[in-house]
């Protein structure tokens, strides 16, 4: 029975990226929806649960995306609600590619810090952290039991940020506001790893504020795009020591990102009745790590 992939998609055209890593992942055929409301989810689910018998639901399998992860968010509630029974798909929320990015990120950070890769009590800087990838990595290190700050150029923004990490993830995050590059540097004391989150093509961090700074464990960088998100962080860099500091660049992370994408492909077709959001795909993340090169 041939593995059927539904992108629904909140931006008008579905992600080109998000198909090919479909298709590359082994689904055989995805069919894909733009501009996709919360009351467009009903029918599309019921058109996945009511085609094929118990047995062979795990072979249709929804992917939600789009540009807006708040709306992803919406999607995703709104396909849950239209299960019932043992009617049901599995289902992966990955907006705009920020789960996996986020889980990518943390899951280095979070490897190669000290203490065994605990965080626990752990002074986490998410520079930029307002946006998708940034908010959900602060729900992920806040999760683990870091002490995460959150900064923004305005505080309206930290302070909104910080409050969606509290309500979905829990744990103790504050918000501090970063105007610009040239505040880096006090935003950046007593933090143990310091994840930029930035827009692409701003340095936000330059070298002198996180080079051979005490305490500083781990420094990780999103934005590949020049000038870079944190000054002296190569996009190639893969945890390679600078300054005193173990560094990854974005297409480090990215490398691994599209590892755990493709592998969360697969595990939609392996069952009828997985959720893989943030948390779930951080499993899938940390599986992914502990298997042998």
């Amino acid at each position: 029975m041939r593995k059927l992939l539904v992108q629904l998609d909140s931006s008008r055209l579905p992600s080109v990226f998000d198909r090919v890593v479909a298709y590359d992942a082994g689904a055989d055929a995805v069919m894909s929806y733009g501009a996709i409301t919360e009351a467009d989810v009903r029918d599309l689910i019921h058109g996945c649960i009511f085609t094929r018998g118990p047995n062979d639901l795990k072979n249709t399998a929804v992917f939600i995306g789009g540009a807006d992860m708040a709306a992803g968010e919406r999607l995703l509630a709104a396909a849950k609600q239209a299960f019932f029974g043992p009617f049901t798909v599995s289902v992966m929320l990955d907006s705009n590619g920020s789960n996996t990015t986020a889980v990518a990120a943390v899951a280095k950070m979070v490897q190669a810090a000290g203490g065994g890769g605990d965080v626990r009590g752990k002074r986490v800087l998410i520079v930029a952290g307002t946006g998708p990838v940034g908010i959900r990595a602060a729900g992920l290190f806040a999760r683990a039991g870091a002490e995460v700050v959150i900064t923004s150029r305005k505080a309206d923004a930290g302070e909104r940020a910080r409050d969606l990490v509290l309500q979905r993830f829990g744990g103790t995050v504050r918000a501090t506001t970063m105007r610009d590059a040239s505040e880096a540097a006090p935003a950046c004391e007593r933090a143990a790893l310091l994840l930029n989150a930035g827009p692409a093509g701003v340095t936000l961090v330059p070298k002198q504020a996180w080079a051979n700074r005490p305490g500083l464990e781990v420094v990780a960088d999103v934005n590949a795009v020049p000038p870079l998100g944190v000054e002296g962080v190569d996009v190639m860099d893969d945890g390679v020591v600078k300054h005193g500091v173990r560094c990854f660049g974005a297409l480090a992370i990215g490398n691994l990102k599209m590892k755990v994408h493709k592998a969360c492909i697969v595990r939609l077709f392996e069952r009828n009745d997985l959720v893989l959001d943030a948390e779930t795909i951080a499993d899938v993340a940390r599986e992914l790590s502990a298997k042998p090169q």
